[in-house]
């Protein structure tokens, strides 16, 4: 409920980033089961700032991501 508006809104907004079709990185993050298969280079580009580009996320953004994938990255 926090997490995916995020990634949509920063990550998955475009083909150029994760968007559908995508093929950067781990491809697009349109879809639960995406997401939580790319968890791990999620997490490292999120703790790194490397991702979102152009773009920055707020510490509780950041904060919900990385507490949502230590916790199991559940589907709720």
């Amino acid at each position: 409920a926090d997490v995916n508006p995020v990634i949509q809104s920063s990550c998955a907004s475009t083909s150029s980033c994760h968007g559908s079709g995508s093929v950067n990185g781990p491809g697009a993050l349109t879809s639960y089961s995406a997401i939580f298969n790319a968890r791990n280079a999620i997490r490292t580009a999120v703790s790194s700032g490397s991702m979102p580009q152009n773009s920055t996320l707020s510490n509780s953004q950041k904060n919900s991501i990385l507490c949502w994938i230590e916790s199991g990255a559940s589907n709720n």
